[in-house]
């Protein structure tokens, strides 16, 4: 197939354009690709028609500082949807088109085995901004009779990982990682190329998917794991009570304090996303992450 890979460069769009390698992929970046164009202020030319539009590029999710980066989430995730459409517009209609969105989306903070059915209620700017850009996608592709694919996912665990599980590695590879309570929170999470291998399948049927290993590791088992790695036998541990404390005292210092009592709640709360659907309809088998996860890259 003709594939165009928006994104190809951002940490799960690697992994894509790699399991994508014996089909004809055109990435599409910022830099470092076929087409180098910033899809949050420019429409992009396309030379040649695509069956594939996987499109993987989007602000990632962090806590905004300001003004500014609240805005970036609208113009990256929404506007560079819109853009990207508007320059398909031109071109002859694809077959299919995935939608990489998140688990986000729904707007929740604990939970167990949330299913695809679940209200998309997100109020902070990345969720809100993902719900828009699936609205704009699969409107487009109905107008359009495209098959739409959308992959809401969790934690993408691979290769030195950025976001959540990035600041836990250094965290522990600095020594200023701890886990609260025991780290019994549960998180779902999915390996990178067992998205990549989904990918396909899932593209030529259409639907909305969460994708999950099926396990959801608690942060002492994944702290663990990332200990082991870096040949440390401890991972340091603090009682609940002082944590509340120390997040009480986050609370009046701010956002750039280390801990807050909302960053407190996440952290030792479960939340949890089946991905019962891709199972039954793709049989959806991954690797459990505590088995398959590979903290750094060869070479």
């Amino acid at each position: 197939m003709e594939i165009l890979l928006t994104g190809a460069n951002g940490f799960l769009g690697r992994t894509l354009k790699q399991h994508l390698q014996t089909h004809q992929v055109t990435s599409l970046g910022r830099s470092n690709a076929t087409i180098v164009v910033d899809l949050a202020t420019s429409i992009p030319v396309f030379a040649h028609d695509f069956d594939l539009i996987v499109h993987a590029a989007g602000q990632a999710h962090l806590v905004p500082q300001g003004d500014a980066e609240i805005k970036l989430f609208h113009q990256i995730n929404v506007q560079g949807t819109a853009n990207l459409l508007a320059g398909l517009e031109k071109m002859k209609t694809p077959k299919y088109f995935v939608f990489i969105s998140s688990v986000s989306v729904y707007g929740l903070e604990t939970g167990i085995a949330i299913t695809e059915q679940a209200p998309l209620v997100a109020t902070d700017p990345y969720g809100k901004s993902k719900i828009a850009a699936e609205k704009l996608v699969t409107e487009w592709c109905a107008r359009h009779q495209v098959i739409c694919t959308i992959l809401r996912l969790p934690l993408i665990a691979g290769p030195n990982p950025p976001g959540n599980l990035g600041f836990m590695l250094k965290g522990l590879q600095k020594g200023f990682y701890f886990n609260i309570g025991g780290g019994k929170a549960r998180k779902s999470i999915v390996l990178a190329e067992d998205i990549a291998g989904f990918l396909i399948s899932a593209a030529k049927t259409g639907g909305t998917y969460n994708l999950t290993d099926g396990e959801h590791p608690t942060f002492l088992a994944l702290s663990q794991l990332m200990a082991n790695a870096l040949n440390k036998s401890f991972v340091p541990n603090i009682p609940y009570f002082l944590a509340w404390v120390l997040a009480r005292l986050g609370d009046m210092l701010g956002g750039k304090a280390p801990i807050n009592s909302m960053k407190l709640k996440k952290i030792t709360t479960s939340l949890t996303f089946s991905d019962a659907k891709a199972r039954v309809s793709f049989g959806w088998n991954p690797t459990p992450v505590l088995k398959g996860f590979k903290l750094f890259s060869h070479g």
